[in-house]
């Protein structure tokens, strides 16, 4: 009976924590998808500035540490009078570092649209957004959806590391719990492992079942 008591004490402290990685991930995973597009579609403007401008963001954010992000966020921020919460400090680190490797992911996808594509769309006539919208893109992104979910998982690990900056998520509460009771560090972080795995896996089976729908009727 005691060992029972254990688990459910474990799952108690655990899940509240759970709460706030699945919330970060959504969050992040949601302002990434969008910084992709927008860091992916800047690389390869016709301006120059812009690709200039883009290409030196992204490439900081994808050569630089997540941990190192968010701790200049968390710490150094704040000498140059900004003072960020915990939990948004967090976000925007997951969604600039992720958002940055999905930009590689969209330039690359569209980038792989044949030009034969592209010269159909100029012989209707067709505006250079209005190829993009009704030619590239539909194509180029059924070519990102596997990347986009390995990057999702990726970034659902990545959370782990915001317990460093006191954000009380899974791992957070976990640690927190083991200083406290040592004697039970296998039972709290085996519980720890299978809770994200519980969070992953059915990330992995809903972006497997988008990739399905997206590939319906592709020749």
């Amino acid at each position: 009976m005691r060992s029972i008591d254990i688990h459910s004490e474990i799952l108690s402290i655990l899940l509240p924590g759970a709460a706030v990685t699945v919330q970060l991930t959504v969050i992040s995973a949601i302002l990434a998808f969008f910084l992709s597009f927008l860091g992916g579609l800047g690389r390869l403007s016709k301006w120059a500035p812009i690709r200039a401008v883009s290409g030196i963001l992204v490439e900081f954010f994808r050569g630089t540490s997540l941990l190192v992000q968010l701790f200049w966020l968390y710490y150094a921020l704040p000498l140059f009078g900004l003072r960020l919460e915990a939990g948004l400090v967090g976000i925007v680190a997951l969604s600039l570092n992720y958002g940055a490797y999905g930009s590689e992911v969209v330039r690359s996808a569209i980038l792989s649209v044949s030009e034969g594509q592209r010269e159909a769309g100029i012989a209707l006539n067709m505006t250079p957004f209005q190829r993009m919208r009704s030619i590239i893109l539909p194509q180029a992104f059924r070519t990102m959806l596997p990347s986009f979910g390995n990057l999702l998982i990726e970034l659902l690990k990545g959370t782990a590391l915001v317990a460093l900056i006191t954000i009380p998520d899974m791992t957070y509460e976990a640690s927190a719990m083991r200083t406290n009771a040592e004697q039970y560090t296998l039972q709290i972080f085996t519980w720890l492992l299978i809770l994200y795995f519980a969070i992953g896996y059915p990330l992995t089976l809903l972006m497997r079942w988008v990739e399905r729908r997206f590939s319906l009727g592709r020749s």
